[in-house]
This record gives structure tokens, C-alpha cells and sequence, in this order.
């Protein structure tokens, strides 16, 4: 783009002061602010601008909101065993890609980089990127399948992304199967519905959020290398839980069996109030009521007679997306919803210097990919999981979903799967573990397996749980 060209095109939008330190900026740092310029989406930023910021959007309104019907976890669940081949025969045939969310950086966590680069191995400190690698190597080596990994990362950790990864020797996956791309970056605004500079040459942007997923899959061109692949699923997972099954035969096999577009898993809420969205039908389309949103709708957040959420079906950020509708929803984007976040957004003031609000000063726009689910056709698939094993997402350091409550989930869901091979596992006159416990999903996905490749340790030998314990990805012991 041109100078002429912006000057125009900024002007007619009245957003002409993103140009007042032009003249001012050398030859490249003037390139850059075109580029940043010709990258705006004008019709989508004038619409969300006059929709959340000009004018104040009433909520969603809702005549009957009613729980999802969900569809019992795979021990409690009769038929499970045939939805269980019907997953493992969909990974032989190599019809699973896997999608990564792992857009975020570790700053709430205390760390320097990408979240995904979180050494949350309590006793080997293996990354939380590392952790999901393994299980990628288990189901390649179960199944005989390539499970293409397709990683969608941001402008802020991309390249120390793919660096780490390469540092890292793609954890010993092949790096032809493995594909990075950036989601979409989206300009903040002031109260004023004006764009922000983040520096004289750069706008204050963000990512489009998940819901990015659905576009980034799409124009980078990872849809269609799925397809060349006989790829015609996404399980999606989000690079902060460790604990994700990155590809479940059971979700996968209800998932096929039931010819869904979008499938979901959902965990019991522990309380009414808990920060994760809640699955519901709303006028009977499917929805997502984020927690941020939960004072809107009250009867959300009505109990039963034992205390219980009424509407107990969590997300946790766990789906199955299938090729064709991600394309379908794709070719509609203009009608997927935005969010608005009111934040404190840096900024550069008139003399060019960094400004850092103490308040709330702008708004960052985004979309979230379960919102996708109010465009399915057919009849909604949501999957009841049990959280241990399933879902212990790291938010921050310490707190309900953190690192220091993963560590915990961790030594109790491990020390279950040692105490039934018959090793016993220290604990207090609490019941609570005194080790730290680690075991590689690449070694063992289930108590089950762990259990069946314990054995020919032999007879009455035990693993050394009188100290810290953790098991590699070939049942060796490391890090003691």
C-alpha cells in the first residue's frame, strides 16, 4: 500500500491519526506502518465499532434456555465399546487430524514465552508441548496412523514457537506432519471507536481469539493439506491442558457414528459460579454462555436441592470439528459472533511515548470457536468426561486452574495407576500424596496400559516410590 493510498482509505473511516508520526519515521518503520495499515479489515472493523462501541448491544435474548443433553462417559455408558472401534477404525484410516490452540504466552504463569513451553513436568520438567508430542507417538504406534499436528500460534510467540519445536527436535516427531500458522491479528479501539498505536510505526492489535481457528485453518491453507492427507476431522484442544486426550477413540467414534459437524465434551461444573462457559440449548440452538456472561441469564446459575448447577455442563474447550463444516461456517464468517472485552490497552500518546493505563481505556475484539456450535444441523453431540485424565487447564501459578493444582491432579491420577500395578504410593493422614509423580504419555495413556506394561517387571517388583518418581517415555525411570 501506498501513502496515498492509506491516507485515503484512513480518512474515509476517520481514522486518519494513525499517520500523525509518518513524516517523523525512517523508510522501513514507514513500510511497516502501511503494512499494519493495509492489513485492517475495514467492513468487519466498522461493523464491530458501530455494533459494540458507537452504540451499546443489547444481550442475546432467550425465551427458554435448557440443559444439553449429554451423552454419558464411556464407563458409564453401554454402548461404548462400539463407538470406541469406530474412533480406532477412523484413526487407522488416517481420517484424524489434530488442531492446537497455542496462541497465548506464560506471562500469568511467571514465564518468558509461549504457554505450550511451560516445563509443567513436576519432576522433568517437560514442556507442556512435549507432554502432547508423546501422546501423538503412543497413537501413531497404537493405531499405525499419522496424526498430522496443526498448530495455530500468534503474532507474539510464533516464531519462538517454531524455534522451540526446532530446539527441541519436533520431540521426535516428523516436522512434515507438523504445521504452524498464524491466526488473524484484530486493531483495538479507544472509547471513541478510534484505532490505537502501540508504537509510532505499529498498531495496537490482538488475536481474534480461537474462534480464529475457523478462518486461519481455512487461508493458510492446513484445511486443504488435511484433505490431501484423507484428513475429514479436527480434534481440537487447547495447549494448556496437559492432561487433553488429543485424540479419544470414544469422542472420535460418537463423533462418526452420529455424522456430527461439531462435537463437544463437557465436564460436571463444580459450582454455579465457576469460570468456565456453560453448554446449553437457548430456543433449541445450541450455545455457550461464557462465564463473563452468566449475571445475564440467572437461571444459569439456579442449584438443586443439593447445591448442584442446574446447568452443570462445563466447557472444556474440547471438540471435534469436521472438514466440511468447518468449510460451511467458513463461507458465512460474516455472521459468526464477536465478543468485546473492555481492557487497558498501551498505548502511544501524541509526543510518541508508551503510555501503560492504570484503568480500562479501549476495547479488544474477539470470537470464540464454540460459538460455532449454533451452526450445526443436526442434533447436538456433547460428551460427559470426568476431569481427572481429562481436563486440568493451567491459567495462572497457583489458584483453582493452575499449575500447582495440575501438580496435584497429577500425583493423584498417577499414583491410582501405581497403586493398581502394586506399588504402593506414600501419602499423609490425609490421603494426600507426599511424592512427586510423573508418567509419559508416550509409555501409557490409560491405567489400563500402564497396568498391562508394568507386568513384566515381574512378579511382586515394584517401582521405587519412597522418593520422587518419574517413568520415560520407555518405562525408564528419570530424574529421580
Amino acid at each position: 500500500m501506498r501513502f496515498a493510498e492509506a491516507r485515503a482509505l484512513l480518512e474515509k473511516h476517520g481514522q486518519e491519526h494513525l499517520l500523525e508520526f509518518y513524516p517523523s519515521l525512517d523508510r522501513s518503520r514507514q513500510r511497516a506502518l502501511l503494512r499494519h495499515i493495509d492489513a485492517i479489515d475495514f467492513h468487519l472493523m466498522t461493523r464491530l465499532i458501530d455494533q459494540w462501541v458507537l452504540h451499546e448491544p443489547p444481550p442475546e435474548e432467550f425465551s427458554r434456555i435448557e440443559p444439553v443433553p449429554l451423552i454419558p462417559k464411556a464407563s458409564a455408558n453401554p454402548h461404548a465399546a462400539e463407538a470406541i472401534e469406530a474412533g480406532e477404525e477412523a484413526l487407522r484410516q488416517g481420517r484424524v487430524g489434530l488442531f492446537l490452540v497455542a496462541g497465548g504466552q506464560g506471562t500469568r504463569l511467571g514465564f518468558a514465552g509461549p504457554k505450550g513451553a511451560y516445563p509443567i513436568g513436576p519432576v522433568s520438567s517437560k514442556s507442556l508441548f512435549e507432554f502432547h508430542a508423546e501422546k501423538i507417538h503412543n497413537l501413531q504406534a497404537r493405531y499405525g496412523c499419522t496424526l498430522p499436528w496443526y498448530i495455530m500460534t500468534s503474532e507474539a510467540n510464533h516464531d519462538d514457537t517454531r524455534r522451540f519445536f526446532s530446539q527441541n527436535g519436533h520431540f521426535g516427531l516428523d516436522p512434515a506432519n507438523i504445521m504452524f500458522f498464524n491466526q488473524r491479528m484484530v486493531p483495538c479501539v479507544d472509547m471513541r471507536g478510534k484505532f490505537m498505536l502501540s508504537a509510532p510505526d505499529r498498531l495496537a492489535s490482538n488475536p481474534n481469539g480461537h474462534g480464529g481457528c475457523i478462518p486461519a485453518l481455512v487461508e493458510t491453507g492446513a484445511l486443504q493439506d488435511a484433505r490431501n492427507r484423507g484428513v475429514d476431522m479436527f480434534s481440537y484442544f487447547q495447549v494448556d491442558n496437559w492432561a487433553v486426550k488429543v485424540a479419544d477413540p470414544y469422542f472420535i467414534g460418537i463423533h462418526v457414528q452420529r455424522g456430527a459437524e461439531m462435537s463437544s465434551k463437557n465436564h460436571r461444573k463444580n459450582h454455579a459460579r465457576e469460570s468456565v462457559g456453560v453448554h446449553c440449548l437457548c430456543d433449541g440452538v445450541y450455545h455457550v454462555i461464557e462465564y463473563t456472561e452468566l449475571d445475564l441469564y440467572p437461571q444459569l446459575l439456579e442449584t438443586k436441592s443439593n447445591g448442584t448447577p442446574l446447568h452443570a455442563a462445563g466447557n472444556p474447550a474440547i471438540h471435534i470439528l469436521s472438514a466440511g463444516f468447518i468449510e460451511r461456517v467458513y463461507n458465512d464468517y460474516d455472521h459468526f459472533p464477536w465478543h468485546r472485552a473492555h481492557k487497558k490497552i498501551p498505548y502511544v500518546d501524541r509526543n510518541g511515548k508508551l503510555v501503560e493505563p492504570n484503568a480500562p481505556n479501549g476495547y479488544k475484539f474477539e470470537t470464540f470457536v464454540f460459538d460455532a456450535l449454533r451452526f450445526i444441523r443436526h442434533e447436538p453431540v456433547a460428551v460427559e468426561i470426568e476431569r481427572p485424565g481429562e481436563y486440568t487447564p493451567i491459567k495462572e501459578y497457583d489458584g483453582d486452574n493452575s499449575v500447582l493444582a495440575a501438580w496435584r491432579c497429577m500425583n493423584e491420577y498417577w499414583a491410582e495407576w501405581l497403586e493398581a500395578a502394586g506399588s504402593p504410593v506414600p501419602r499423609d493422614a490425609n490421603g494426600n500424596v507426599t511424592i512427586k509423580l510423573e508418567i509419559s504419555p508416550q509409555f501409557a495413556l490409560t491405567k489400563e496400559e500402564f497396568i498391562q506394561k508394568a507386568r513384566p517387571r515381574g512378579a511382586g517388583k515394584k517401582w521405587p516410590t519412597h522418593h520422587h518418581l518419574a517413568i520415560g517415555p520407555h518405562g525408564q525411570l528419570i530424574n529421580q
